[in-house]
């Protein structure tokens, strides 16, 4: 029988997902999505393509599930999915062309989308607080 330990990050990882709100895990997908399209970057400055591929390609994944788990009955949601697949465009595009201008404007809407996200989870939060406690 093979013992399988589990590094304290991996135990706080994992429960830090468990425990985040809607909100708070689609702000941990731009985080992990603009690490991994600067760590491309990063690839591209280097001539690893290796890397480079790769991350471009953890960086869609991320995208595909934002477009995947969108809620079709707000109006925003084709607006967000449009934005999406843009940036998923540009994700592509940089790693066939070798282009760390698309992106790198692929991480500036990452970037005002997380934003938003933040402070709408912000405002969510307080309202909750409100609402609490007026309820």
């Amino acid at each position: 029988m093979r013992l399988l330990i589990t590094s304290p990050y991996e135990t706080y990882r994992k429960s830090s997902v468990q425990t985040s709100t809607p909100a708070q895990l689609v702000i941990m997908l731009y985080d992990g999505a603009i690490r991994f399209v600067r760590t491309a970057i990063d690839g591209l400055t280097k001539n690893d393509f290796e890397k480079t591929n790769l991350n471009f390609g953890k960086a869609q994944t991320i995208m595909s599930e934002l477009m995947s788990t969108l809620d079709h009955s707000y109006e925003v949601s084709k607006n967000l999915f449009s934005l999406y697949e843009y940036t998923n465009h540009l994700l592509i595009e940089a790693n066939i062309r070798k282009s760390p201008e698309k992106a790198e404007e692929a991480i500036g809407y990452l970037t005002e989308l997380r934003e938003t996200w933040l402070q709408a989870s912000k405002i969510a939060v307080g309202q909750g607080q409100a609402d609490s406690a007026h309820g």
